[in-house]
């Protein structure tokens, strides 16, 4: 069974006619269930290696996230007696890291863990058949969890407007991985012929030391989040984190109707919307200069919050109720190049 995003209509009457996906781990709906009415027992998930290799303290899953049942563990003692193990694909790709040697025990699964676009994902081939589910950021994944997601507000306030601190500039692009030979590049080069774009990062103004992105945005109006590259739900912090701070995102990613799959129609500007730069620079400085017209990018504010998904604490939880519903899924994924890079 696909762990997928609650899908529910918004209250904002711009996507009244659409349906807008989300995900909210405290959601009810989304707590093992059971056909005996007996909750189902404790699982143990075994991370076989923390990303990146950089160890990170294991979250205590009910404390943090209300998702009971879950015993987590890095310690590969344990690996006989694990219901799952979660293999993030960098270091067994890489070969940072060995698969297990000893025989797979019975009904154990093995999970995918993978959040790069299929652009940064080598060696996918040698993996087929190796494992149960798959862990990543496509909403078709076994187990989804996205870089972020919308939660709805309990008391949305349909009728009052969304207002903001006044915003000292108009458009940011905060980029560490600069290469000209991405689209973004290419986009943003041809972009401020038109307009001032403040750029921080290796190809602009370092960070401040006591600031953050998030921190930095918030003086802005608008963001510039493109990705690094253009995959099927393959839509990251860049843009989550310039909602968080309040700006409107300009996105460069998967096609528009992708995005809605996550946001109302508004709370974005695609530059896909635009037949050309110069007419996407027109429509942000008409924007600063009319207050009633940007408000029509910030309405769904009013009904709508913002999470940004605690890496890696909120993936590692999510799997373990996953694992602890579907216990009996034993099959294997043949054909995990072909769906990862479809």
């Amino acid at each position: 069974m696909v762990f997928r995003p609650i899908c529910l209509r918004p209250h904002s009457p711009t996507t009244q006619l659409r349906k807008l996906c989300f995900l909210n781990l405290f959601d009810p709906r989304l707590q093992p269930l059971s056909l005996t009415g007996v909750e189902p027992r404790d699982v143990t998930l075994l991370l076989w290696t923390h990303p990146f290799g950089r160890y990170r303290r294991l979250p205590d899953c009910e404390a943090r996230f209300g998702i009971r049942g879950c015993v987590l563990t890095d310690d590969r003692r344990v690996y006989p007696g694990a219901d799952a193990i979660i293999m993030h694909h960098r270091e067994i790709a890489t070969n940072a890291t060995a698969l297990p040697s000893d025989p797979r025990p019975r009904g154990q699964k093995w999970i995918w863990m993978n959040f790069e676009s299929p652009s940064h994902t080598r060696g996918l081939r040698r993996f087929e058949g190796l494992f149960n589910l798959t862990m990543t950021y496509r909403a078709d994944s076994d187990i989804f969890l996205p870089y972020g997601y919308l939660v709805t507000r309990l008391h949305p306030h349909a009728n009052t407007p969304y207002t903001r601190p006044q915003r000292l500039h108009l458009l940011v692009w905060v980029i560490s991985n600069w290469s000209e030979s991405q689209a973004r590049v290419a986009y943003y080069r041809r972009l401020v012929n038109y307009v001032d774009v403040d750029v921080f990062g290796r190809a602009g103004v370092p960070m401040p030391e006591d600031s953050t992105v998030v921190r930095t945005v918030r003086r802005y109006l608008f963001y510039l989040a493109l990705e690094n590259s253009q995959h099927t739900d393959y839509i990251t912090e860049k843009l989550w984190n310039s909602l968080l701070a309040g700006a409107v995102p300009v996105v460069l990613g998967p096609p528009r109707e992708n995005y809605e799959r996550f946001l109302p129609h508004d709370a974005f500007i695609h530059v896909d919307d635009f037949p050309s730069p110069r007419l996407l620079a027109q429509y942000l400085m008409l924007l600063r200069r009319s207050p009633s017209l940007l408000q029509r990018h910030l309405a769904w504010r009013r009904s709508y919050s913002v999470h940004l998904t605690a890496f890696w604490a909120e993936h590692y939880c999510t799997a373990c109720r996953v694992v602890r519903n579907h216990r009996l899924r034993t099959d294997t994924i043949t054909n995990l190049q072909r769906w990862f890079e479809s």
